[in-house]
């Protein structure tokens, strides 16, 4: 039996896709003027910079997109190139994010509108990158990747996981709880 080296990647979009889910309910109330808390936005930058991007993002672009070029699959014009793409993509929504809900909580009126408009892109951006990473590119990943790199794969995981605080991915579990009950 092979050793699975995307199972941790999928578990870890489903808490992702938790966040997302509470962007796009918040993102709902924004427009109608009902969501004052600009608080929960940049709680929202905070769990998708340091969870969802430096710790996701960091195992898949620097373990398993690597190993994927590693064995054969080019770096440009390819499945990892798009995935990369997005990913900048969705950083560039997440500092917008950031500047207008730092902007609103300062007083600064009229940000409701970019806020929504860019954790809406930003939602809808990953949902899509997500499935496609599920969907496509990890089992592609599943067949390609022969046995004898799949445990430095795994081994790079843990070694990604290691430069985070050992409560670190409780801390975003729980931040994405709280949210959840707020809601």
């Amino acid at each position: 039996m092979k050793t699975d080296i995307t199972r941790t990647l999928v578990n870890e979009h489903r808490l992702i896709l938790r966040m997302i889910s509470l962007l796009e309910a918040n993102v709902a109330r924004t427009a109608e003027g009902c969501c004052g808390n600009w608080q929960f936005y940049l709680d929202g930058v905070d769990f998708i910079r340091n969870y969802a991007d430096r710790f996701h993002h960091a195992k898949e672009e620097d373990v398993l997109f690597e190993a994927l070029i590693n064995n054969g699959m080019p770096r440009d014009h390819s499945p990892v190139a798009a995935m990369l793409m997005e990913h900048e993509q969705g950083r560039a929504h997440v500092r917008a994010l950031e500047a207008a809900a730092m902007e609103a909580r300062a007083g600064l009126p009229g940000r409701e509108a970019a806020m929504a408009e860019h954790a809406k892109a930003y939602a809808s951006l990953l949902r899509e990158h997500i499935a496609k990473e599920d969907d496509i590119l990890y089992p592609l990943a599943e067949r390609l990747i022969p046995e004898p790199l799949r445990n430095g794969i795994v081994t790079g995981y843990a070694a990604a996981e290691s430069r985070t605080p050992a409560d670190f991915a409780a801390h975003y579990e729980a931040v994405v709880a709280d949210y959840e009950r707020q809601s």
